[in-house]
């Protein structure tokens, strides 16, 4: 499951910074603004990383991407890009859970009884 939050994550902390270059394009919304909540997003994404293995990550994880969305006041992009980060967040969680115990009942299938 680790692996596969930290791939969302670190693709979120991309698509953010590619996200910031466009809207500081096309949108009237101050660049210093603009710049400090993309900034803020994706330093939290590297960061949370790294804490995936301890306990409440995914709880952390899960309250990013409700910041994302929230972040939707700042640059209104981010209500639609927030809402597929969550999707993709909820995927990662749920089905790198399943991965992970099927995993564990092919360990402990393999583990000679004893």
């Amino acid at each position: 499951m680790r692996t596969l939050c930290s791939s969302t994550l670190i693709g979120e902390a991309l698509v953010i910074l590619f996200a910031a270059l466009v809207a500081m394009r096309l949108s009237d919304v101050p660049h210093g603004s603009l710049w400090a909540v993309s900034g803020v997003a994706m330093v939290l994404c590297v960061l949370l990383c790294g804490m995936l293995g301890r306990r409440g990550g995914v709880a952390l994880g899960w309250a990013l991407q409700l910041g994302l969305v929230a972040s939707g006041v700042v640059v209104p992009a981010m209500y639609g890009l927030g809402a597929v980060f969550a999707g993709l967040w909820w995927c990662s969680v749920h089905y790198g859970r399943k991965i992970d115990a099927i995993k564990a009942a092919r360990a402990q299938a393999l583990t000679p009884a004893g």
